[in-house]
């Protein structure tokens, strides 16, 4: 199998929960990460699914190292970066970057946009200030952008155009990898498909690979090679996108995918109406066995004494689920 691009072998990410006001003392973790591997190849797109508090994007700042991991290794172009310093990481993150969620909150307003696009310029790079402002309009030009509103400040901009100068600051610096952490769910659906066709076209003539972080199943489908489902800090389903979306073999993906409104409403009403019952269990006091088992009708006996490990399945993908091999979940 060739060398991935990035890899993430077995991370655990924990966070200690304290109290007492003078004295502090840790009564519990927070289990955000709990033994994930994934690997992403070059020039493929990931995507990673869940409910909002799966890990998600926890997994996201484990892969650019902007946490510390509790255990587990993280790799990036078979370079080992669980421990490096931050003068070590220097080099590494010029070659994978981050497009946030939020813009408003990841773009400084005191800044014109310009010189927000130019800073991973001045700080990577020995480039003159000339060729600096000649590589942003660059850029802004690459995500739709007109040169000229560099000048602008961010509130000028509509919540699409300021993800667009997100983007354009992510791509600055040439990397390989973009960690791309929910990029359209903020957005209007008209704007959401220019931005997945930017996306899909910057993919292509950049040679780019993501791991794109989602919630809407319809942008993993169009845009992902291969899939990866997390629930409450693991990977239960993984696999190529078309395998694990039309075919899939846990019952938390098949919920997932119950979930997506259909626009044939002829469709909808033969289907009905599937909602997944219960409730997340509480990140302090985890379900033994399955995370899942207490929100399942197909958990038996077996299920709640377990963690059942990720298995391969015979389609290519994996499965953390004991009852995968005999059950033939509906689609």
């Amino acid at each position: 199998m060739a060398e991935p691009i990035a890899e993430l072998r077995d991370v655990h990410v924990h966070f200690p929960v304290q109290r007492g006001l003078f004295w502090r003392r840790e009564v519990g973790r927070v289990r955000a990460v709990d033994g994930v591997s994934l690997r992403i190849a070059r020039g493929e797109v990931l995507g990673l699914v869940g409910e909002s508090g799966s890990g998600k994007s926890t997994i996201g700042r484990a892969l650019l190292r902007l946490g510390p991991l509790t255990s587990g290794q993280v790799c990036f172009d078979g370079q080992d970066i669980s421990h490096a310093s931050r003068r070590a990481l220097m080099p590494v993150r010029r070659r994978m970057q981050v497009a946030f969620q939020d813009p408003d909150a990841s773009l400084n307003p005191r800044l014109r946009v310009g010189e927000s696009v130019a800073e991973p310029l001045r700080v990577h790079t020995k480039l003159t200030s000339a060729a600096i402002d000649v590589k942003v309009c660059s850029l802004l030009e690459q995500v739709g952008l007109a040169p000229e509103l560099r000048h602008r400040h961010p509130h000028e901009f509509s919540g699409g155009q300021r993800q667009r100068i997100g983007l354009a600051r992510a791509l600055a610096t040439d990397p390989e990898l973009l960690v791309l952490d929910e990029p359209i769910s903020a957005l209007d659906v008209s704007i959401q498909a220019q931005m997945m066709n930017l996306l899909s076209d910057l993919r292509r003539e950049r040679g780019l690979s993501y791991l794109f972080i989602a919630h809407d199943l319809g942008a993993v489908a169009h845009l992902c090679d291969t899939v990866a489902v997390m629930y409450f800090g693991r990977v239960v389903e993984s696999g190529p996108a078309s395998t694990v979306l039309d075919r899939p073999r846990h019952p938390y993906t098949r919920a997932l995918l119950d979930s997506v409104p259909l626009a044939d409403p002829t469709e909808a009403r033969r289907r009905g109406l599937r909602v997944l019952g219960g409730e997340v269990p509480s990140p302090l006091a985890p379900p033994t066995g399955c995370a899942f088992h207490p929100r399942c009708r197909f958990a038996g006996p077996g299920c709640r004494r377990a963690v059942p490990p990720l298995r391969r399945m015979d389609n290519r993908s994996k499965v953390a689920c004991d009852l995968a091999e005999w059950l033939r979940l509906e689609t």
